[in-house]
C-alpha cells in the first residue's frame, strides 16, 4: 500500500501528487468521459507514476459508482479515492465502489455555509459523526475546507484544527474561485502550519491563470499534497496543470517526485481527445507552439544548444527534437539548417538573398511558410539566375 508522507532525503522532497482529472476535470462544463476513456487515463496515470487519483463521485449515479469499482478492481498502483459531500450516503455510495480512501468537502466560508443554510456548529457535528464513522469504512480520509481562501481565517484554522481532532488523515485547502495568488498562498499556508501538524492539501483553481503557481507555492509553504488535472481541465479556467508541476518539480532541484515526465504528452493528447478539448498551441510544456521557434537569433543559438531558448528539451515530455519555423523573423542559420536537411548546401550569401524573399512572402501571408513553399521559393530563384 502507498503511505503519504513528504521527507527530506538526499535527493529531496517528495510532493504526494493527487491527480483529479476524473472527477474535476470531468467537471468543466460539455466534458464527460466514458467508462473505457475513465479507465483509459486511469491507467495512463498510473503509468506517469501519479501518488493518488481522485476518480469520481459516486453520488452521482449507479453508472458512475459501476466505473470506479471497475478501476479499483484493476488493483493500479496509485490510491484510489472517491469525493463526498459531507452526508451520509454519499459515504454509503462510495463505500460500495472499493476505493481505498475517501475525501469529503464541507463549506467553510461564509457565503458558503450561507448557501447551504448551515452554521459552523453543524460543520463541527458533521466533522464528529463522519470522519470516525468513515475510517470504519476507508484506511485513509481526507476532508475539504471548500472555499478556504474567501473564509475568515479564525474559522479556517478552526476547521483544520476540528478536523484533525477528529481524526482526519489529510485536509485540502481548496481554492475554489481561484482568487489566491502566491504570496497570499504562502501566508496562508504558513499560518496554518503554525498552529497545527495536521498533513495539509492544496486545491487550486486558475480562474487568475496562476493555479500551477499556487500549487507549487503550496508546496514551497509546507503543504505534503497539490492536487492537480491534466491539461489543467476542470471547472471554468480549470485547475493546475500536472504536466505543468512535473516539470516545475523537474526543474526545481529541490523536489523528487516518481512522475515518468517522457509520458505526459501521450497523456494530455489521451485526455484531450477524450474531453473534447484541444490542447493550445501556446499551452505551457504540451502545446505545439512549446519547442517551435522562428526568431532568427533564438535559431541560431538553438542550432548550437538546444537549450540556449529552452527551459528543458521535447523529450523530457515525450516529443521529438524542437521544431525551427520559417517565417518573418527567421535568419539565415534557419534557412540554411532547412536547405541542408534537404540536401542543399547555401552559403551566407545566398542564404540572405532568399531570406529577403522569404521575409517578404511570409509577410504578405501573415503566417510562416510551409516546407514545400520554401523549396518552391528556392526554385524559381534558380531558374532566375
Amino acid at each position: 500500500m502507498l503511505t503519504e508522507s513528504q521527507t527530506s532525503s538526499h535527493s529531496g522532497i517528495k510532493p504526494w501528487i493527487i491527480d483529479t482529472t476524473l472527477r474535476d476535470g470531468e467537471q468543466a462544463p460539455g466534458v464527460v468521459f466514458s467508462a473505457e476513456e475513465k479507465t483509459q487515463i486511469a491507467c495512463l496515470l498510473a503509468d506517469v507514476g501519479v501518488n493518488e487519483l481522485e476518480i469520481g463521485y459516486p453520488a452521482i449515479s449507479d453508472e458512475e459508482r459501476n466505473t470506479i469499482r471497475k478501476i479499483a478492481s484493476l488493483n493500479l498502483p496509485v490510491r484510489l479515492t472517491s469525493w463526498a459531500r459531507a452526508k451520509w450516503q454519499d459515504i454509503e455510495d462510495a463505500r460500495i465502489c472499493g476505493t481505498e480512501a475517501l475525501h469529503i468537502s464541507f463549506p467553510v466560508s461564509a457565503l458558503y455555509l450561507q448557501l447551504m443554510e448551515k452554521d459552523y456548529a453543524w460543520v463541527q457535528q458533521q466533522l464528529q459523526e463522519l470522519i470516525p464513522k468513515a475510517k470504519k469504512y476507508f484506511s485513509f480520509v481526507s476532508v475539504g475546507a471548500q472555499d478556504a481562501t474567501r473564509a475568515e481565517f479564525e474559522m479556517l484554522k478552526s476547521f483544520v484544527l476540528d478536523a484533525e481532532a477528529c481524526g482526519a488523515d489529510r485536509i485540502r485547502i481548496a481554492d475554489t474561485v481561484g482568487i489566491a495568488t502566491p504570496t497570499s498562498i504562502l501566508t496562508l499556508i504558513s499560518e496554518l502550519k503554525s498552529v497545527s501538524y495536521a498533513a495539509l492539501e492544496f486545491h487550486a483553481h486558475n480562474d487568475l491563470g496562476m493555479a500551477t503557481a499556487n500549487a507549487y507555492t503550496a508546496l514551497e509553504a509546507g503543504c505534503k499534497a497539490v492536487s492537480v488535472s491534466v491539461t489543467g481541465l476542470g471547472e471554468r479556467a480549470g485547475n493546475a496543470a500536472l504536466e505543468e508541476l512535473a516539470i516545475a518539480l523537474t526543474l526545481s532541484g529541490k523536489y523528487e517526485s516518481r512522475l515518468d515526465t517522457r509520458q505526459l504528452s501521450h497523456l494530455c493528447e489521451a485526455v484531450s481527445k477524450a474531453s473534447g478539448r484541444v490542447i493550445q498551441d501556446q499551452k505551457a510544456v504540451v502545446g505545439k507552439s512549446a519547442f517551435q521557434h522562428e526568431s532568427g537569433i533564438h535559431c541560431a543559438a538553438l542550432l548550437k544548444n538546444p537549450l540556449s531558448y529552452q527551459p528543458f528539451l521535447p523529450d523530457q515530455v515525450g516529443r521529438s527534437k524542437q521544431e525551427l519555423v520559417i517565417g518573418k523573423h527567421s535568419g539565415s542559420a534557419s534557412l540554411q539548417y532547412f536547405f541542408s536537411n534537404r540536401g542543399i548546401i547555401l552559403s551566407r550569401s545566398e542564404a540572405g538573398h532568399l531570406l529577403e524573399i522569404v521575409r517578404k512572402t511570409a509577410t504578405e501571408k501573415k503566417r510562416a511558410l510551409q516546407p514545400e513553399e520554401l523549396e518552391s521559393i528556392y526554385t524559381t530563384l534558380l531558374v532566375k539566375q
